[in-house]
């Protein structure tokens, strides 16, 4: 921002929100607002996020909520945490503007107010902690009086009252079509019919209007019925509005379908943790939220882990599933790390807490995925604008077919060109494409997180579609990063055995990790009888006295230094080599283990139409090469320094096409700038890696190179599930109007393009979830 200011994120819940046209209009609206650097409103969890400047906050956050009620009279606003740059303070969620148009008394402990599907069938029913009890209540609850103004969440009251209005209206609609009536008396009963059908979309459409808000769907149905009485069309003006009102009833129960299963993915936000007090004997239930660093929690049989510690007592299988997407369950036992999200299979545990909740591995991930959509792909943006423009070219279109034909065609009336003209303005409603692109993106982010793999928000998702140059980073992501004795070469009469033996006393003391994974390959006691006169020689290796024999372990340096002569095999490691008392005893071959599934990750890769895979490595040519051509790499450059990746990175950025993007993957620590630099930045995050979660684009939790080629399938898969909509809803919609023009088309045949059109392809947007182990 360039002030110094602190950077405040604020969250407002936005019960009721089921309209998507309404949350572009709440976002476009709160944007203008002097003060706000950033606002995204994510449709599918009914969230408002604002990027403030701590000196404005407070009466900015004030402004939005007044702009929202302006907007949305039906909307009740409740607050999640505030976050001044990057940490978390608790705040109190206030209800908005004087109208007092919110009940929410909950206090939010951390940065995530729990919320289960709070909205579903328009009740509350959240588990939003209130001052540390397990399950409070938030008493948002949804009154039919509470708003004028039509929603398309129909709760379980609100669908009753719906549905006694709809078998009113069409009673009265029967009545009227059925009874020999004529005049007023027919008049009255079909008004009496579309007033209790479609009354509230009237007055919505005239609250709008006042508001300087026309072009939306409720303006549109409400000019097309009218619009049929006008003319005469009484019947059918009725049968429009109600078929539209039973169409939004199945568009909310679709929608709401999609937030449950979408939600369902996360749904690892631990409910509470049972405490050791102060005798240590005794458990109480609290709020995660309210357990601090160092106590200790007990978790038993069939309870998720609520937060981040170490294993202190007991032993147990535990499914890692929800956060990793391995089927197969994890062992722990005293000593073992642990983190929330965890599922224990059977055993009792007692863990030592080593993070709050805030700082939590669940917590980072909940954030991530809930605030993916604020970060929107291009194809959102494009419908957005879409959208803005779309409906107003068609009112106009509109209304030129109303009234040039009847004045240029001879023969031509203006009751047929109006009606036609209606039909045209029914089908215009964009909501299919609104309401099923975001619902798309975030099932894709949903999918993918249950596959282990974190994507910050749907724009990284959709850029993996276009991924054509992979580069790796080779220790800790194509390897284990953890060296091992990978050969035993005796030379001059001895046995592997006394090999090792003289280096593992050698390397006894040192704490080199090439004289770990000595020790480690020897796995038995050290002998110390007879040992002394250890000497470390820098950049050489060491030097020991064992019985009164001088023995080395060291590089080709220590042994030119000694005057012994050595052999040198062609080999991917580092070579430790052994003298004893002036004679060559043999080398040893210590090298970093490729990991299992890297070679074939390369594969899947190349088969997703990957043109080229490189590797960086600061290891020696040799290593790197070598390991290289294991895997398959097409291009390896070794021997650079952290900055010298970030210029072999530009280079290669250089010579692809601008319409190809680049990924690197790297371990999150020490390739930063890499990560950053790249199109897309991919951390092997290694669970809990506070790093790895903040360099990159992507996380893949399970520390899997093959997890890459999954995230790009995944992001094809959403990317053809959102074009398919945007196709069958333009399409559709484009066969329609022609159809409404040439007067072929009645306003049944409209309102199923627009209502029919928009539940299927919310269904159609709910395949995206299927994705699991790809």
């Amino acid at each position: 921002m360039g002030t110094g200011q602190e950077q405040v994120k604020r969250e407002l819940l936005l019960d009721g929100l089921d309209c998507a046209n309404c949350a572009l209009k709440i976002e476009n609206g709160v944007k203008k607002i002097k003060g706000i650097n950033e606002c995204s409103v994510n449709f599918v969890t009914k969230t408002l996020s604002l990027h403030t400047t701590s000196d404005m906050d407070e009466q900015v956050v004030e402004e939005a909520k007044r702009k929202v009620l302006r907007l949305e009279p039906h909307i009740r606003i409740s607050e999640k945490g505030k976050q001044v740059n990057g940490h978390v303070h608790t705040h109190t969620g206030s209800a908005g503007s004087a109208n007092n148009h919110s009940h929410d008394h909950s206090h939010s402990h951390g940065k995530h107010s729990h919320t289960h599907d709070q909205h579903q069938h328009g009740h509350a029913h959240g588990h939003v902690h209130e001052h540390g009890s397990h399950a409070g209540h938030d008493h948002s609850h949804t009154h039919d009086d509470a708003h004028a103004g039509h929603s398309h969440e129909h709760g379980a009251g609100q669908t009753k009252v719906l549905l006694a209005r709809l078998a009113a209206g069409s009673v009265l609609l029967a009545t009227a079509i059925w009874l020999p009536l004529e005049g007023w008396a027919q008049f009255t009963l079909y008004a009496l019919a579309y007033l209790i059908a479609g009354g509230d979309i009237v007055l919505q459409a005239s609250k709008n209007i006042i508001r300087g808000q026309v072009f939306d769907e409720y303006f549109l149905m409400s000019v097309a019925t009218l619009g049929a009485f006008a003319i005469g069309e009484y019947p059918e003006g009725v049968a429009v509005m109600l078929f539209y009102q039973l169409g939004e009833l199945f568009q909310g129960m679709a929608v709401n379908r999609s937030r449950k299963s979408i939600q369902s993915l996360m749904d690892i936000r631990p409910d509470y943790a049972n405490i050791l007090t102060g005798s240590g004997d005794e458990t109480r239930r609290v709020s995660p939220e309210d357990v601090r660093i160092g106590d200790r929690i007990v978790v038993k049989a069939g309870e998720r882990v609520p937060l981040d510690g170490i294993v202190r007592a007991g032993r147990s299988m535990v499914d890692t599933s929800a956060l990793t997407g391995e089927s197969v369950p994890r062992e722990l036992e005293s000593g073992s790390d642990v983190l929330s999200g965890f599922v224990n299979k059977n055993g009792m545990l007692t863990i030592e807490v080593t993070k709050t909740f805030g700082e939590s591995t669940v917590s980072k991930i909940l954030d991530l995925v809930q605030n993916a959509s604020s970060r929107k792909a291009k194809t959102e943006h494009f419908i957005s604008k879409f959208a803005r423009y779309y409906t107003p070219v068609v009112v106009i279109l509109a209304a030129v077919i109303a009234f040039v034909p009847p004045l240029i065609l001879s023969g031509a009336t203006f009751a047929d060109w109006i009606y036609r003209a209606l039909v045209f303005l029914v089908i215009s409603c964009p909501c299919a494409l609104v309401v099923s692109i975001p619902l798309g993106f975030f099932g894709g982010i949903g999918a993918a997180s249950r596959n282990g793999i974190l994507v910050k928000g749907s724009n990284y998702l959709e850029a993996l579609n276009d991924v054509k140059v992979v580069v790796f980073d080779k220790t800790g992501t194509l390897t284990k990063g953890v060296f091992k004795v990978t050969a035993i070469r005796p030379e001059g009469g001895r046995t592997e055995e006394e090999l090792m033996k003289l280096a593992a006393i050698a390397e006894a003391n040192s704490n080199h990790p090439i004289a770990e994974s000595i020790r480690a390959a020897w796995a038995k006691a050290i002998p110390t009888q007879g040992v002394e006169g250890y000497d470390e020689v820098a950049g050489h290796g060491i030097k020991v006295s064992v019985d009164g024999r001088e023995v080395l372990a060291g590089n080709a340096k220590l042994m030119e230094q000694a005057g012994i002569s050595y052999s040198t095999p062609e080999t991917a490691g580092t070579i430790v080599h052994v003298a004893e008392a002036g004679t060559y005893v043999g080398q040893l071959i210590i090298a970093d283990e490729v990991k299992d599934d890297a070679a074939a990750a390369i594969q899947a890769l190349k088969k997703l139409g990957i043109r080229k895979t490189v590797m960086l490595t600061g290891d020696a040519k040799a290593v790197g090469e070598a390991v290289g051509r294991e895997l398959g790499v097409d291009e390896v450059y070794a021997e650079l320094l952290p900055q010298d990746k970030v210029e072999r990175l530009e280079q290669l950025e250089a010579v692809k096409s601008p319409k190809e993007k680049m990924v690197f993957v790297g371990d999150g620590i020490n390739d930063t700038p890499v990560l950053a630099r790249a199109d897309v930045g991919v951390a092997m995050g290694g669970l809990g890696s506070d790093a790895a979660i903040e360099a990159a684009d992507v996380v893949i939790m399970t520390d899997e190179p093959s997890k890459l080629a999954s995230a790009i399938r995944i992001a094809k898969r959403t990317r053809m599930i959102v074009w398919q909509n945007i196709a069958f809803a333009l399409g559709v919609k484009a066969i329609f109007l022609l159809l409404g023009v040439f007067g072929i088309a009645t306003m049944w045949e409209a309102v199923f393009s627009d209502v029919g059109v928009t539940v299927l392809a919310v269904l159609n947007a709910m395949r995206v979830l299927r994705v699991k182990n790809i």
